[in-house]
């Protein structure tokens, strides 16, 4: 049974969350404060976090930066639904976010289509170690580093490095990018797989001399 971490400082609120969740079939944890919320993110295995943003103390952005790295699925609950604050979530490694108020139905399969990706994503038959100038990705261990420095990234951001490190002499459209990485068909044009790029970029330090932006098609490692 996947076990979902509720971070919702609003009582009533998060029990409504709590009830809504068992009643599909989840298992539940619920969490009032993001300092709570990391407390229990050290003792509990968790299969996904839903985040609200506005909560006491420690915020939601500080919390899902420190969730990140450790490599759990977060849907976060924001009462903005402007698309600098959608981009902004997912610089911030979000893997999807939903408004308030929201619709039950809607939370219920916006939480079934994360797990469901996350379930799509598997890892290779063999562990490989990807080297490319300075740059390694160890695929069994998932861990990158640049001259042994460790590089934290999003599980988004590590998979899009994955995915051009394994075939470094391809240039990956974004469409080809987005549906290996999200496990989703490409419907239409957007910036996600452009913010997880340029957010990757900024984490490599340097990150235009690893990674090459293909004007017009997509994006290669960067040969030169």
């Amino acid at each position: 049974m996947n076990k979902i971490l509720i971070i919702e400082d609003d009582s009533q609120i998060n029990k409504m969350i709590q009830t809504l969740l068992k009643k599909n079939k989840y298992e539940v944890v619920p969490a009032f404060s993001g300092t709570e919320a990391l407390l229990l993110l050290e003792k509990e295995s968790f299969s996904l976090v839903l985040l609200d943003l506005m909560l006491p103390g420690l915020s939601g952005e500080e919390v899902l930066t420190k969730i990140n790295k450790l490599k759990i699925p977060v849907i976060c609950v924001s009462a903005k639904d402007d698309l600098d604050t959608k981009l902004e979530l997912m610089r911030n490694g979000a893997d999807d976010y939903i408004t308030k108020p929201f619709n039950n139905e809607e939370l219920i399969v916006r939480i079934s289509a994360v797990l469901r990706r996350m379930d799509k994503v598997s890892l290779p038959d063999k562990a490989y170690i990807y080297k490319f100038k300075d740059l390694v990705l160890d695929s069994e261990n998932h861990i990158v580093t640049i001259n042994s420095e460790p590089i934290e990234l999003t599980i988004k951001e590590y998979k899009i490095l994955e995915l051009l490190i394994s075939n470094p002499k391809k240039v990956f459209t974004k469409q080809n990018i987005f549906e290996s990485v999200w496990s989703e068909e490409y419907l239409f044009e957007d910036r996600v797989v452009t913010v997880h790029v340029s957010n990757l970029r900024n984490k490599l330090k340097n990150g235009e001399s690893y990674i090459k932006t293909v004007w017009g098609i997509g994006y290669k490692m960067e040969d030169n």
